[in-house]
């Protein structure tokens, strides 16, 4: 018997939790068609000895939304073995929308998540207004993953309300109308309805956006046409009282993004509460797998205010380094940085190192501050002798949250708190988590042990693939859909992130890619070899189903 596909002699790690074992795995027809002993040849043959094979990645928390439109390959998550990705987040997203409320939608999303308003408006076509119209648009973009979306609060706030959706309490006819517009969207394919809570996210005129301060009882109310079509609700920024409510309206599915602080036992605490709060419910918590908050570079954004500085802005990377290693200018850099307080807590921004791979489990002795003390130079100084080490690619990372690995340990260790929140397609030029899934791997299971590598593998698929409602992805048995990575466990990392201009218009985006993957495959057919894509976009839209 002949099969497409067969996978040889890998260590399986299925996805359910259960120990892995040394086996084949065959593939025909998208599926997964056997797996232990195969004897029949395969068109192709892939070698997995002294590889993982698991089940396809499942990130629960992008904002590929516009992305999708001039990039269907959706890097970076796509170099990271994740083969799910799921959009929509926070409550912004791209429909419903009336035509005359693109922009407004366009401009809003720039504010939030930092991806540029006329990237969005030129990057997309624009030519639906339902959100079943805009799966329709994403299948017609043939992605190189699969993808699913959420409905998002603020489009559907803006569609019912109009202006009055930025600060009014919407009336009980308004509540039925959004709850109506979130079924609909169900039902042309949306996975679930996401709200934002979060003050700090702001229109393009400085106010809240839409439903951050809206009555409890709009969300039960929406909760009340979700939960029936068995759909998730997801909640940025709600607090537990919140959370409650929705979760108790229909006993539904309910997603939200959680964090540790830097104080001992903080993750131990974050934990007990969350455990208190999942008690009876059908409630997850995701957040970032390590200390995240804004990047800066000599080849990207620069940590100083002042007129030098404001020239070198202007500049291209190796202008910039020309502009460093001129003794004249340097010296003006470095006095205008004198002049001024840091805007960054330097104790909290960590050099991600000169290496192939970034060192985010850096310990207090890569702080900024410890490198300027160490060195007997100003924090200025040290940055720019960095940037000339490392001829402007050294980047630094301000740890705002999850500052400290240890107390995220201890919050990972809760069954209700998946690793994830790597919000990509998002503040693309000021973060880069997106390969999150790859230290998942790399620092939580190989390096810490904290997972095994089955439980690790466990909540980077079928875990995530049961929130989303997902019963045919995230674990390898025959019959499922065949979304399958081969890795070397040893080898997995991200490696360093570097700064490019390819959004239209030559906007600018941190990308990074990976080492360790052999082989990923998407609905059966080979998406990546050895961490580059093979130009196959084997990706659907996963639309729900009641």
């Amino acid at each position: 018997m002949s099969h497409d596909i067969v996978i040889r002699g890998g260590e399986i790690v299925d996805g359910s939790g259960t120990a892995a074992f040394h086996g084949d795995l065959a593939i025909d027809d998208g599926l997964i068609s056997a797996v232990g002993k195969v004897d029949g040849k395969g068109e192709r043959e892939i070698d997995a000895t002294d590889h993982v094979v698991s089940p396809g990645f499942v990130d629960l928390h992008t904002h590929l939304d516009a992305q999708i439109g001039w990039d269907p390959l959706l890097t970076p998550v796509s170099w990271h073995g994740v083969t799910t990705a799921l959009m929509g987040n926070c409550g912004v997203t791209f429909a419903p929308c009336k035509p005359t409320d693109q922009e407004l939608l366009a401009g809003m999303m720039e504010t939030v998540e930092d991806i540029p308003k006329h990237a969005i408006l030129t990057g997309l076509p624009w030519d639906w207004e339902d959100y079943g119209g805009y799966l329709d648009a994403l299948e017609r973009l043939n992605p190189a993953v699969n993808v699913a979306g959420m409905v998002g609060h603020c489009a559907v706030r803006f569609y019912v309300m109009g202006e009055r959706a930025v600060e009014e309490q919407a009336s009980d006819d308004e509540l039925k109308q959004m709850a109506e517009v979130v079924g609909n969207s169900l039902d042309k394919g949306a996975i679930g309805f996401s709200t934002n809570r979060y003050p700090p996210h702001k229109l393009p005129d400085g106010r809240s956006i839409p439903g951050t301060f809206a009555d409890p009882k709009e969300l039960v109310a929406i909760a009340e046409a979700v939960g029936p079509r068995n759909g998730l609700m997801q909640a940025v920024g709600a607090d537990f009282d919140v959370l409650r409510k929705i979760s108790d309206t229909t006993n539904g599915r309910v997603l939200f993004s959680y964090g540790t602080g830097p104080q001992e036992g903080s993750g131990e605490t974050q934990a007990k509460h969350l455990a208190r709060l999942c008690e009876g419910r059908d409630i997850t918590a995701i957040t970032q797998v390590r200390g995240s908050g804004f990047m800066f570079g000599l080849q990207s954004n620069l940590p100083v205010q002042g007129e030098t500085w404001a020239k070198v802005r202007e500049m291209d990377l190796q202008r910039r380094l020309n502009a460093i290693n001129d003794p004249d200018t340097r010296a003006k850099l470095i006095e205008e940085g004198k002049a001024i307080n840091s805007r960054f807590p330097l104790n909290n921004v960590y050099y991600l190192g000169h290496g192939d791979v970034p060192n985010y489990a850096a310990g207090p002795e890569a702080s900024l501050q410890s490198m300027s003390e160490q060195a007997g130079e100003h924090w200025v100084e040290t940055f720019i002798r960095v940037s000339q080490e490392s001829n402007g690619r050294g980047l630094f990372n301000l740890r705002m949250f999850n500052q400290s690995l240890k107390e995220l340990g201890d919050l990972f260790k809760s069954e209700h708190c998946f690793p994830s929140l790597g919000d990509a397609g998002a503040h693309v030029s000021q973060i880069m988590d997106a390969g999150w899934a790859s230290f998942t791997v790399a620092h939580w299971i190989r390096e810490t042990g904290l997972y095994t590598l089955e439980e690790g593998i466990r909540r980077l698929t079928s875990g995530p693939a049961r929130v989303l409602g997902l019963n045919d992805r995230g674990t390898l048995k025959e019959g499922m859909r065949a979304d399958v990575n081969v890795f070397d466990l040893s080898k997995v990392a991200e490696r360093q992130p570097e700064l490019v201009h390819d959004f239209p218009g030559g906007a600018p985006r941190y990308i990074q890619k990976s080492f360790g993957y052999k082989t990923t495959i998407v609905n059966g057919q080979v998406s990546l070899e050895d961490g580059e894509h093979t130009g196959v976009r084997a990706g659907t839209v996963l639309r729900h189903q009641a």
